[in-house]
């Protein structure tokens, strides 16, 4: 979707101005503030709700603003912008000193992607700058993926909302520590961990995973979640677990590959069985079924290319809730 030169310059002065922008890219709507104003980056927190110590990921127009943005850009950060970007990959790398404490919670280093939605690169470039930016929602919900979205979880805590359709991936970027070798894949998400290895010439399981000691967006134990308790299944409990859930009073709500009708389930929204089809319906099907369910059962993907990402996100969604204040 195309926005006009008047609706990106407006976008432009709210930033300049130290104002919010919720605006499209490929993976969810990010909400953006000037990187380099320490007070816009601020508000981001306050109207996400967000701990101050959760880093931000930066986004910027083209790969040459690494040099200003890292310390340090290791071959394995070349390659993998070269293959990449503008896409759903967040590199991070060791902080130069013109990236706010405030953007990394503190440490010693920065997240930083391209993004690869027409809006979200025209709004970079007529920006001029980094914007930090995370999902545009309320801190450890469902993300969004339509403008629509943005304005029901955040209302008037943001200035500005542009228009860029549905996700097109409808998950996060992967996020890759590159300030290790070998690199560390510490969120899977819309680039498959298998397609970054062979990007870096290695096998998938020289790649280190996981938590490390650096800290990266969407890490936490519960995330992702919608206020109905999310609970996975298998297509042979299914009928049984809604049956159960039904009998005791509570409505549920279900998402799950070729399954047309299960008897107890008050709404039901078929999954797509291919990956790639289930990561762009997830959020938006969980944020439906949400409004009508206390429990949603759902039936995951195989855990194969970006199945791998959409099984983190459904799990942190189905772990114990924690507040911000954990």
């Amino acid at each position: 979707m195309d926005l006009s030169y008047v609706e990106i310059e407006r976008a432009v002065s709210v930033l300049k101005s130290g104002g919010l922008v919720a605006f499209p890219t490929e993976t969810v709507y990010g909400l953006g503030a000037d990187a380099t104003n320490p007070d816009a980056v601020r508000r981001i927190f306050e109207a996400k709700g967000r701990p101050a110590s959760h880093p931000l990921i930066v986004h910027v127009a083209d790969a040459g603003a690494l040099v200003d943005l890292a310390r340090d850009v290791p071959p394995a950060a070349t390659a993998l912008a070269e293959r990449f970007w503008p896409g759903p990959l967040t590199l991070v790398l060791e902080r130069s000193a013109r990236v706010l404490r405030e953007v990394t919670g503190g440490q010693p280093t920065v997240a930083i992607r391209v993004p690869a939605h027409p809006v979200a690169l025209a709004l970079l470039r007529a920006f001029g700058g980094p914007v930090a930016a995370p999902s545009a929602n309320r801190f450890g919900a469902v993300s969004p993926t339509t403008a629509e979205h943005v304005r029901r979880d955040l209302g008037a805590r943001v200035d500005l909302v542009l228009e860029g359709g549905p996700a097109e991936v409808g998950l996060e970027s992967t996020i890759v520590d590159v300030t290790s070798d070998p690199p560390r894949i510490l969120r899977p998400g819309g680039i498959p961990n298998e397609a970054v290895a062979a990007a870096l010439g290695l096998a998938e399981d020289a790649l280190g995973l996981g938590a490390s000691g650096v800290r990266a967006p969407g890490m936490l134990p519960s995330h992702y979640a919608p206020r109905a308790k999310l609970v996975l299944t298998t297509p042979e409990e299914l009928t049984a677990r809604a049956g159960e859930l039904g009998r005791a009073g509570l409505r549920v709500g279900v998402f799950a590959p070729g399954i047309a009708n299960v008897p107890g389930a008050s709404a039901l929204i078929p999954a797509p069985a291919e990956p790639e089809a289930y990561a762009r319906a997830l959020y938006a099907s969980l944020r439906e079924l949400d409004e009508a369910a206390d429990v949603i059962l759902v039936v995951p993907p195989k855990e194969r290319g970006i199945g791998v990402a959409v099984l983190d996100r459904l799990r942190r969604a189905a772990a114990p809730r924690i507040t911000a204040a954990d």
